[in-house]
């Protein structure tokens, strides 16, 4: 099973996620990918995507986050054992969403909801310091992320599979390049096809 986290403003209907999406419908597996709409809450968010996973064996379960939901990602993957894929994600959530306490609106639909400021802490109690199976992420990350620091986010997942984008932004705008290797990865083997070159 796949389950996609988004990030912060974002949802289920973000490009990456929606061609993923498609990608398992056509492969007739959309039963096995799942990407629900996290709350504003970084405890809600994990206990929710918790939830999802609970009765998935760790081996046939791969986490994609962007974002961050590639923070989700981490800590969520270094306590069941599972695989992740890391999109542009957020290493520092906690020091990068300071300036977003308030309210603010969803991408997708201007719909607005609440970061509140107790939402720091709970983001903290998620900080993986250093993780454990680097054979277990792929991390993709993009040089011109426009709002990320790709090198720090290179240099949080050391010996991992990486993939280093010379350009691009932080929504991944050649995401479709990049969907076989990612699905690959997961363990979706009819879609591994040609990949991009891999940096290690």
């Amino acid at each position: 099973m796949i389950l996609y986290l988004h990030g912060f403003r974002s949802s289920p209907q973000s490009f990456k996620a929606c061609l993923l999406a498609e990608r398992m419908q056509q492969l007739g597996r959309a039963a096995e990918y799942q990407c629900p709409q996290l709350p504003a809450s970084p405890a809600a968010a994990i206990a929710m995507a918790q939830d999802c996973i609970k009765d998935c064996d760790p081996a046939a379960l791969t986490l994609v986050g962007s974002s961050l939901g590639g923070y989700y990602a981490t800590w969520l993957a270094e306590r069941a054992g599972c695989r992740a894929v890391l999109l542009n994600p957020a290493v520092k959530p906690p020091r990068d969403l300071e300036k977003y306490v308030g309210v603010s609106t969803q991408y997708h639909s201007d719909q607005p909801f609440e970061f509140k400021r107790e939402y720091i802490a709970e983001l903290q109690a998620l900080q993986i310091t250093r993780i454990t199976r680097p054979e277990r992420y792929f991390l993709i990350a993009a040089t011109g992320d426009e709002v990320l620091d790709w090198r720090e986010m290179v240099g949080h997942y050391p010996q991992s599979r990486q993939q280093v984008i010379q350009g691009s932004d932080h929504g991944i705008s050649e995401f479709a390049d990049y969907a076989g290797a990612v699905l690959a990865f997961c363990g979706i083997a009819a879609a591994a096809g040609p990949a991009p070159a891999a940096r290690t």
